[in-house]
């Protein structure tokens, strides 16, 4: 029989992510956020390419985002609406790290690898923020998938976008548990 680690297991069969808008001050300082981010560094990297890289938005840049999600919008003929719950995740963020999916050329791994890895960094650290104690949640939207955005905001280079959004504070008041996947309906086993 292996040797179960039942805390980290009870974590993950009840870690629930914040909602964003629900986080307040403080966030984590640069010592408090680093052992987050070196978690989320570990892991799986087919071929070591590390196809992701970190952007620590602080409290004092989310304007500046919020004020080019407005932007952002009015250029691509978004919504009054869209562009109010775009700009919303920075006019309340206390702290945010922006995943940048890094897209590196391989002849062994393929570019989809390559986005599984940033995407599994992204999850890597809601869970590392969450297990120590902060509230956290990942987001996206539509402004994370303007390429104008990206380049005016984090000075992404061509072969790089957003993988996520992770919005890490104290968590506010604690949503209520949503209904989860039916495990039956998505789970075939093969036995032969």
């Amino acid at each position: 029989m292996p040797l179960q680690n039942d805390a980290a297991l009870d974590f993950l069969l009840t870690r629930r992510s914040r909602p964003a808008k629900t986080l307040v001050a403080p966030a984590p300082n640069r010592a408090e956020l680093e052992p987050l981010l070196t978690a989320a560094a570990r892991t799986p990297d087919h071929g070591k390419l590390e196809p992701w890289r970190f952007i620590v938005v602080e409290k004092g840049a989310m304007a500046r985002l919020a004020d080019l999600t407005s932007q952002a919008g009015q250029r691509l003929d978004k919504s009054p609406e869209d562009i109010a719950k775009g700009r919303s995740q920075f006019e309340l963020g206390h702290l945010a790290v922006v995943v940048v999916e890094v897209q590196t050329p391989s002849v062994k791994v393929p570019a989809l690898e390559q986005t599984y890895s940033a995407g599994a960094v992204c999850l890597a650290l809601l869970n590392a923020a969450l297990a120590a104690g902060w509230g956290a949640n990942w987001l996206s939207g539509w402004v994370s998938h303007d390429p104008e955005f990206c380049k005016a905001a984090f000075d992404l280079a061509d072969n790089e976008r957003i993988a996520g959004l992770i919005h890490i504070a104290t968590q506010g008041p604690i949503p209520p548990e949503r209904p989860r996947p039916d495990l039956n309906a998505k789970t075939t086993w093969m036995t032969q």
